[in-house]
């Protein structure tokens, strides 16, 4: 078709992603553009110029020039931190522009959809609802229809039961005298009903938990699901660059917070290994 040779803002032009009047305002000088697909944005580069030059600036290089192409953690998953960030801090407007990124990076609308429900549990009702108005823009100008997404009910995963059983008591042992109710839906609900949906993978699941911990500030969770992420699939490599991408889009400090806990893990699992 013709249309898969048009530049990106033709294209979104074309999709109705950016509306015809306001096309001219989001071009910018191609030879300091990395951002992809920059006609999308929220604000031009020229209107951030006008308030802020330094920050366009960095948002195209080194953020987008460097720190979306560091070897380690691929765009996708990238795309699958900056959003569970997102969400969980409450910064829905900005989804418009990342989950179409991701979507062009290989994440599927399926798995864009379960890291909204799975995110409720760690993010709350109202940030996950939040984030359906944005994402459901970006579906809608896609064609993504409700049978391409994961069902409310299906299958689910077989569970691991001796490794549930040790979480579970130890859940159940410390806090079922506190409150019945968060034991008995952490332990039937969110992690042998949500954490067991085939929709997401389980390294995926401990990707978006633990970016959304340290987004939030949550470091004192960090040492159990970053202990499951590792058992999941994921790298001290893959690790250290979910820090480096959430150092720009949750900020420094809560990446330093983060990082004794990191380092702490990686220390205790390495000498475990020996």
């Amino acid at each position: 078709m013709m249309t898969k040779s048009l530049p990106p803002l033709a294209m979104a032009v074309l999709v109705g992603l950016v509306p015809m009047e306001t096309a001219s305002a989001q071009q910018a000088d191609p030879a300091t553009v990395q951002q992809p697909n920059v006609a999308l944005r929220r604000l031009s580069p020229d209107q951030v110029r006008q308030v802020a030059p330094a920050l366009e600036q960095l948002t195209q290089q080194p953020l987008y020039g460097e720190v979306w192409k560091r070897a380690d953690l691929s765009p996708r998953d990238r795309s699958l931190v900056t959003i569970a960030a997102m969400i969980i801090r409450g910064e829905a407007p900005a989804l418009s522009y990342y989950a179409n990124q991701a979507i062009e990076n290989g994440v599927k609308p399926s798995e864009i959809s379960e890291t909204i429900v799975h995110l409720a549990f760690y993010a709350g009702w109202s940030k996950a609802f939040a984030a359906v108005g944005p994402v459901h823009e970006v579906f809608a100008k896609r064609g993504v229809q409700q049978q391409d997404l994961p069902p409310a009910l299906g299958p689910l995963l077989p569970l691991a039961v001796e490794e549930d059983e040790a979480r579970s008591a130890g859940v159940r042992d410390s806090f079922s005298n506190v409150s019945a109710g968060v034991v008995d839906y952490t332990n039937d609900l969110l992690f042998r009903q949500i954490w067991q949906r085939p929709y997401l993978s389980a390294r995926d699941r401990s990707l978006v938990t633990i970016a959304a911990l340290i987004a939030d500030g949550k470091a004192q969770q960090l040492t159990y699901h970053l202990n499951r992420g590792m058992d999941h699939g994921l790298s001290e490599g893959e690790v250290g660059e979910v820090l480096t991408q959430l150092a720009f889009y949750a900020g420094w400090p809560s990446v330093f917070s983060a990082l004794p806990v990191v380092k702490d893990v990686f220390a205790k699992r390495q000498a475990a290994a020996q």
